[in-house]
């Protein structure tokens, strides 16, 4: 039995749900959001609730309703509330700069500026000194991944700490050569 699909997933006021078939969609003020119910989760709109109930009791069924529940309650948390992940950039010369809406032109110490396409629905807000950037948007899926990749870029090193890395992540650092 999932104790996490057991909780029903509340739906706050100026949260839209939109329930046809398996096809949950969520609307706030921040966008919408979709999802495709796994077929083996029965989805229920139940008031202000979201209610998920497995059609069978393998364990498979009861896996998926804790997971699908997981992924509703981030959809209605990401339309009401959004997602951000920070990320700092450390090493000299290394810095990121916006280009327009669509791109993020990233100095890295290669011999060439990375540019990176930022994908609909992403905001990325550049930092003052341009050595910290914060990722917003509504689909905590998708803020991981562009975070992700980006910090793919130039991943932290740990004899010096350059590179990308995430705001909370604290890098191991290691002693360099002896004498």
């Amino acid at each position: 039995m999932s104790r996490i699909g057991k909780l029903a997933v509340a739906v706050p006021a100026g949260v839209k749900p939109e329930l046809k078939g398996q096809a949950l969609s969520v609307t706030g003020k921040l966008g919408t959001l979709k999802l495709d119910v796994h077929p083996e989760i029965e989805p229920k709109l139940d008031g202000a609730k979201i209610v998920l109930h497995p059609r069978s009791t393998s364990k498979r069924a009861q896996a998926l309703w804790g997971t699908n529940r997981a992924l509703i309650a981030n959809m209605v948390e990401g339309v009401t509330k959004g997602f951000t992940v920070d990320l700092e950039i450390n090493g000299v010369g290394y810095r990121a700069a916006a280009e327009g809406k669509n791109v993020l032109s990233l100095q890295l110490g290669y011999s060439h500026d990375v540019k990176y396409a930022i994908p609909d629905g992403i905001s990325i807000k550049v930092g003052e000194k341009q050595t910290t950037l914060s990722i917003t948007g509504a689909d905590k899926r998708l803020v991981g991944q562009v975070a992700a990749e980006i910090r793919g870029y130039r991943k932290p090193e740990p004899y010096k700490g350059k590179g990308i890395k995430y705001a909370a992540e604290h890098i191991r650092r290691k002693e360099g050569k002896k004498k």
